[in-house]
């Protein structure tokens, strides 16, 4: 052995080498960031929920114009994902497989809804889908169709914030996908339908769940772009989070976390689900 390697102390031989901290403190920093930016909030939440009796609380969150708010928002959250599946596949899709000109600029305006201020969004979606809007004059002048003020409206709002989400996720999986299993499928006789369908897919499908999970969670919450589109009729077109902030104005605070912790409590066991349905299609592609 030479002389270097004996001047090595014996613990640190072979080791390997860390930029970061070890594992205890890497772990104790995780925890306690986690539990001062999400833990402690949300625990505040349900602590100001506890002031309040067991029927003041069905009373606070089963009322007929909280439920009407409820449906609507994780209605139309749920519309608005799923429109995202379909038409942010779609958007990744022709941005990873072809070349075209104004391609940096279509892939830069899919980020446009992260950037652009909430409020600044529903203005601009207001002007567009009002009755004199440049959309809104065609769809209810033609074919009848009212967007602006109505829940199509929230729907409208809740699918802008959410494309995104579903582009950004599906992308980078279309860009590391292999070529050659595509390639592969079509010299066994496979036509387009069935090679995206048995290849590309499977692939693709946990990147698509991911996606549409991240959309629904930031669209139940969406408040900016949502209150200037929908009108915010009670029992028609009024969304929960603003049902929230009226109740906040009341200094209804008990009452305001009701709502929030149903709220969290429903997008919780949605999220769940999604994640491990999620988990059952890696097992399948990996199979």
């Amino acid at each position: 052995m030479s002389a270097a390697a004996l001047a090595v102390p014996a613990k640190t031989r072979g080791a390997p080498f860390r930029v970061m901290p070890g594992f205890r403190l890497s772990l104790g920093f995780t925890i306690f960031y986690l539990a001062l930016i999400v833990l402690i909030p949300l625990s505040a939440v349900f602590l100001k929920t506890f002031t309040m009796t067991w029927p003041a609380f069905w009373a606070a969150v089963t009322s007929e114009r909280v439920m009407a708010s409820y449906r609507l928002t994780f209605g139309a959250s749920l519309i608005g994902a799923s429109i995202n599946v379909v038409f942010g596949g779609v958007v990744a899709w022709v941005l990873v497989r072809y070349e075209f000109p104004g391609k940096r600029i279509i892939d830069a305006l899919v980020d446009l809804p992260f950037a652009l201020p909430t409020a600044v969004a529903g203005i601009t979606l207001t002007a567009l889908y009002s009755s004199n809007g440049w959309f809104g004059r065609f769809l209810e002048g033609t074919l009848g169709l009212k967007v602006a003020f109505t829940p199509l409206g929230v729907v409208v709002a809740l699918t802008f914030i959410g494309l995104p989400f579903v582009v950004r996720t599906v992308q980078p999986v279309l860009e590391d996908a292999e070529r050659e299993l595509e390639e592969a499928a079509a010299s066994l006789g496979a036509n387009a339908l069935q090679t995206f369908v048995r290849v590309v897919f499977p692939t693709i499908l946990p990147s698509l769940m991911t996606g549409f999970a991240l959309a629904f969670a930031r669209a139940t919450g969406e408040y900016g772009s949502v209150i200037f589109i929908a009108g915010n009729m009670p029992m028609v077109s009024e969304i929960t989070p603003l049902f929230i902030i009226t109740k906040l104005e009341q200094y209804d605070y008990a009452g305001a976390t009701a709502i929030a912790v149903v709220m969290l409590l429903v997008s919780f066991v949605l999220l769940l689900t999604i994640n491990l349905l999620q988990a059952w299609a890696r097992g399948k592609s990996g199979k």
